[in-house]
């Protein structure tokens, strides 16, 4: 990406061993995250382009001289961050903090959203998919490199269980994610809000139990009407906007939980007794430590018990990547997926 709006396919070299705990991956399925389309409309313009994507399925093609959980051949999930998963923050679950890790299109590493990828700490990063890999599985498997566990991210760090009303402001991918995971962790009643009808029925068929259209301070009356003028247990955020923050404060219940998982474009915030203080309200979340998760999430995938993948509702050549860009941006699509 060159700019804002300004997404271009180029060859370049292909990537190469350049540590020994590099590992090279040839990209099966890759997409285009909610997030992407920050820099899409808000990038500086430059001579040098910014490499895209971070959420990739792929295939080990090469192996440096000290990975060794790894072999040529192995089928990969790729989390959105790389990590070495021994460092002191990865043992405690927040891999996004490795203090030997990183993000993809940055600092000399590529892009998911290209024909193949040098891996940096891929012991640490690639979870290996056991077995013949089923073609009708990989949408859903490829939500496990970020969006699906990104709305359970959520969801964990919101403590939902049978026992929360639930809440989920946006109705993207992650918010749906979210829905599902709040739904799989056994939330009984679950809030969606959203104003896009075909992205609220896969709300309701994720489990979503009620649907505020309403925006503001009209959605935050009706989702008080809905809870007896209690508020929510736990509020998740999936959208990264202020006025989604402002939805939040307004509709949590005192005592409960906001757990963010959109990228927050904004660094100041309400904080204080008309917001959070005066509820005794908890504010969690953050990049997801996807990492933590593949391998508990990966045999409900397998096994047919959750079906992330139906976020994706565009297909897109890796050659017209730009176009799958501009079908998440005029909201044509939901999720795009992005194939060699």
């Amino acid at each position: 990406m060159y700019g804002a709006g300004d997404v271009r396919v180029e060859q370049v070299p292909d990537p190469t061993i350049q540590q020994p705990t590099d590992a090279i991956v040839r990209v099966v399925r890759s997409c285009v995250c909610g997030s992407d389309l920050h820099p899409f409309h808000s990038l500086a313009t430059s001579a040098v382009g910014v490499p895209m994507g971070h959420e990739f399925l792929g295939v080990v093609e090469e192996t440096g001289s000290a990975v060794s959980t790894l072999t040529k051949g192995d089928f990969v999930i790729s989390p959105f961050a790389f990590q070495d998963n021994t460092c002191v923050f990865c043992l405690e679950g927040f891999q996004t903090s490795c203090v030997h890790g990183g993000w993809y299109g940055a600092g000399g590493v590529g892009g998911g959203q290209a024909e193949a990828v040098r891996i940096p700490q891929a012991d640490g990063t690639l979870v290996v998919v056991p077995g013949e890999v089923d073609e009708a599985l990989l949408p859903s498997l490829l939500t496990l490199s970020d969006v699906y566990l990104t709305g359970y991210h959520a969801a964990r760090m919101g403590k939902v269980d049978a026992r929360t009303t639930v809440t989920v402001i946006g109705d993207g991918a992650v918010g749906l994610s979210a829905v599902l995971a709040s739904r799989h962790m056994g939330a009984e009643r679950i809030i969606l809000m959203g104003r896009h009808q075909s992205r609220t029925d896969l709300g309701r068929e994720f489990g979503a139990t009620d649907v505020v259209a309403e925006r503001g301070a009209e959605g935050v009356a009706k989702v008080m009407e809905l809870t007896g003028g209690q508020g929510s247990h736990v509020v998740l955020e999936a959208v990264g906007h202020m006025p989604a923050y402002e939805q939040a404060y307004g509709i949590v219940r005192p005592g409960g939980v906001i757990s963010r998982v959109g990228v927050p474009q904004y660094e100041s915030a309400p904080i204080g007794f008309g917001s959070l203080f005066g509820k005794n309200a908890t504010l969690t979340g953050g990049p997801a430590p996807v990492r933590a998760y593949i391998e508990a999430a990966l045999p409900d995938v397998l096994e047919g018990r959750i079906e992330p993948g139906k976020v994706f509702d565009r297909t897109v050549a890796l050659s017209d990547v730009a176009e799958g860009y501009r079908l998440m941006d005029s909201r044509e699509a939901l999720k795009v997926l992005v194939t060699p």
